[in-house]
């Protein structure tokens, strides 16, 4: 039996540089808009929809997102970089994802695995520590709970270290490797 593995690579997106549209306006929609706004509140965001729940728009409100109640059409993708699809309208969803697959646009058709360029895990952030967990789109429950664990046992003066070393970094002398050499051996205590 061949073990699996994720093989997703992350990264870490600077999204108040990136233009995001969500497509939809439904709970789902408010999901995705909460848990980027959460981790990115600075975000650019784009919504459109035919409607959209007082809720979704609550929460939109409080991120600046542009709101456009209108249906779906791919003039909306136009200078996009990301997009999230979570209509209730499957083949709203799958056009969403072949209008981007042909403008090489990165999507995330919400709960559909295969429709997706991209997942959005569990994450855990701390201040300028962020970690990002991913179960390859399996199980989001599992990622939730592993978020949360990570949240209790993540210090909350993680952050004062952080810039403890950043500042004690611009000290050291000499070369790349002999400054990596000197902080592994400073930061070897957090792991054992």
């Amino acid at each position: 039996m061949k073990k699996e593995r994720n093989n997703l690579y992350p990264i870490f997106l600077k999204t108040k540089e990136l233009e995001v549209l969500i497509v939809g306006g439904g709970f789902v929609a408010e999901e995705k808009l909460r848990f980027l706004l959460k981790s990115s509140p600075d975000a650019i965001v784009t919504m459109v929809a035919p409607f959209f729940r007082e809720e979704t728009v609550e929460v939109a409100i409080q991120g600046k997102v542009n709101m456009i109640t209108d249906s779906y059409n791919d003039t909306y993708l136009q200078g996009k970089h990301l997009v999230i699809a979570t209509t209730n309208v499957p083949e709203v969803n799958i056009q969403v994802y072949k209008d981007c697959r042909s403008q090489n646009k990165l999507v995330n058709v919400a709960d559909n695995p295969p429709y997706c360029d991209f997942y959005m895990g569990g994450i855990v952030t701390k201040g300028n520590v962020k970690v990002a967990i991913s179960t390859n789109g399996k199980s989001p429950t599992t990622a939730k709970r592993l978020r949360q664990f990570f949240e209790e046992v993540i210090p909350e003066d993680i952050n004062q270290l952080v810039q403890n070393l950043n500042s004690y970094r611009k000290t050291i002398k000499g070369n790349f490797e002999q400054k990596v050499e000197t902080l592994n051996k400073l930061t070897e205590s957090l792991v054992k």
